[in-house]
């Protein structure tokens, strides 16, 4: 081939065969793990984690209007489906195709103009013609300018940087002072066969997915798990069913969760490395009174199998009935269990991370993680003030915005309540969310006095995210840039595949909580274009 010969990397989408410019491509790789991102354009089907960076992922067929599919990711997927990376604006963009078909090298005068249209194709989209392919060359900025909006080109924050939203100081400690002048204690509420238990938010470092398999300690005792593996560090398990003596038959359920929980600042425990407790699932965050978390009564405190245990928190308030008692943990207790395991590193570098957390080093930050239409958001631990369960009935409230689903009385306090499908323009949920095994929650979200409550599937938990972590979201329309601007990126421990170390990956939407507080901003994001 003569000097002066132009490269394309050519792909088949259906019937069509297609030439994207080498020098626009960065990568050819197999179909990724996709997560969808609302309030999209049609054609995309998703965000991919490339080299720990969030990329918008197009359907190549949808955004050329060959291809018709129900929604984003229906298309289904085959052995030879690649995803295209090319570079947008100064932001990674992936176009998935059927198959890549090779690389052609052609002279310029073996390209002929397009005149009309091409195979069903926009002439607007075209390039040109490649005689030696034959194949049709896209003009990628205008392909992705007309998914993506004009204003799709967003501000390359460096990664390390990124800041959180305005509005909300850090709450190092997860407890508020309300409206009522009660400085609140916040729960994390966890299940463990039928049974509730919690701990204090500020001794919760993250929550994690349970590992398929535990190293087990010889000759240790039977609440005494083992290990897991979690980021190249080493964290002792301790299980509450045989600490307390409950059924053994849903030890090995899929769903389980392990809350990492971490020594308390400025006790003795302070230098000790995270213990986990294996749990069934991750239930509710309460901000309770601290009168209506009672000591155990002294006749069961004698008794060895309550010595784990702080106290005893009535749920839904201090008189009538009371529904729901839950079992407060002591977390130093954990870590005396954790000990026995090896976990008390006694020094930093040799248990799961150093002595002190991340986030007091300024090297994190901490986000309530929640599950929506299968995938996961996060919104700041400060931003938060509760996580409740789903009601199963919702007052409804006349000429409201049609993504309010209603109101209700929180202490008090009238509530309303935003559908975050149908805020995202996400489908709605196959059962009756207030019912069934996976029962929705209600986050509260509350700043100077503003509360409003976000009805979602269920919750993850806790997460710590080191700010290396925490980039920019990518921008795929107007309406997603005022809600979700920000995306980390990290890996859940597991070994399926699909990020750096042979994690899989995992994405995080981020929340702007400043933007859900604001009605007349929620009302027009829904007019505005997507």
């Amino acid at each position: 081939m003569a000097d002066g010969a132009l490269a394309f990397v050519t792909v088949a989408v259906g019937d069509l065969r297609l030439a994207l410019p080498l020098a626009a491509v960065r990568a050819v790789i197999r179909l990724p793990e996709l997560v969808r991102i609302p309030l999209g354009p049609p054609g995309l089907d998703g965000l991919a984690q490339w080299h720990g960076e969030a990329v918008p992922v197009l359907d190549l067929g949808t955004a050329l209007g060959t291809r018709v599919s129900g929604r984003p990711g229906d298309v289904p997927a085959t052995r030879e489906t690649r995803v295209v990376l090319v570079g947008h604006r100064g932001q990674p963009v992936g176009l998935r195709v059927d198959a890549m078909a090779g690389i052609l090298r052609t002279a310029p005068d073996r390209i002929d103009p397009v005149t009309q249209e091409e195979g069903g194709l926009d002439p607007v989209l075209l390039d040109g013609l490649l005689r030696d392919g034959p194949a049709t060359i896209l003009k990628l900025d205008v392909l992705i300018d007309r998914q993506f909006g004009d204003g799709a080109e967003t501000e390359r924050t460096d990664r390390g940087t990124a800041s959180a939203p305005a509005g909300f100081a850090a709450a190092p400690d997860g407890n508020t002072a309300s409206a009522d002048g009660f400085d609140r204690q916040a729960l994390l509420v966890f299940g463990v066969a039928g049974q509730e238990f919690a701990l204090p938010v500020d001794r919760v470092r993250e929550v994690l997915p349970a590992p398929r398999e535990v190293a087990r300690m010889a000759r240790a005792k039977a609440h005494l798990l083992g290990v897991m593996a979690v980021r190249d560090r080493l964290l002792p398990l301790v299980g509450l069913r045989a600490l307390f003596g409950l059924d053994a038959a849903g030890e090995q359920a899929a769903g389980r969760r392990v809350v990492v929980v971490r020594a308390g600042l400025g006790t003795a425990g302070g230098g000790q490395a995270p213990v986990g407790v294996l749990v069934d699932e991750v239930r509710e965050i309460l901000r309770l009174d601290p009168a209506l978390i009672d000591p155990v009564p002294p006749l069961l405190a004698r008794e060895p199998e309550f010595e784990d245990l702080d106290g005893i928190a009535r749920a839904d308030g201090g008189s009538g009935a009371v529904r729901r008692l839950v079992s407060v943990l002591s977390a130093e207790r954990l870590f005396r269990h954790g000990a026995a395991i090896g976990g008390d590193s006694g020094g930093e570098g040799s248990g799961m991370e150093p002595a002190r957390p991340a986030e007091e080093n300024g090297g994190g930050e901490r986000f309530v993680v929640f599950r929506l239409a299968g995938a996961e958001y996060g919104l700041p631990v400060s931003a938060v003030r509760e996580v409740l369960r789903r009601p199963d009935a919702i007052t409804p409230l006349p000429n409201a915005p049609d993504f309010v689903a209603g109101v209700l009385s929180l202490r008090g306090e009238v509530l309303p309540l935003i559908d975050q499908r149908r805020l995202l323009n996400l489908p709605a949920a196959a059962t009756n969310p207030a019912s069934g095994p996976e029962r929705g929650r209600v986050v509260v979200v509350g700043r100077d006095g503003l509360l409003v409550g976000l009805l979602v599937d269920g919750l993850s938990g806790l997460l710590t995210v080191p700010a290396g972590r925490i980039g920019p979201a990518p921008a795929v329309s107007a309406a997603q840039r005022r809600l979700i601007r920000r995306v980390a990126t990290l890996d859940d421990g597991s070994k399926d595949g699909g990020s750096r170390n042979g994690a899989r990956a995992r994405m995080i939407l981020l929340m702007d909580a400043d933007s859900l507080l604001d009605m007349d901003r929620l009302a027009d994001l829904r007019l505005a274009p997507q």
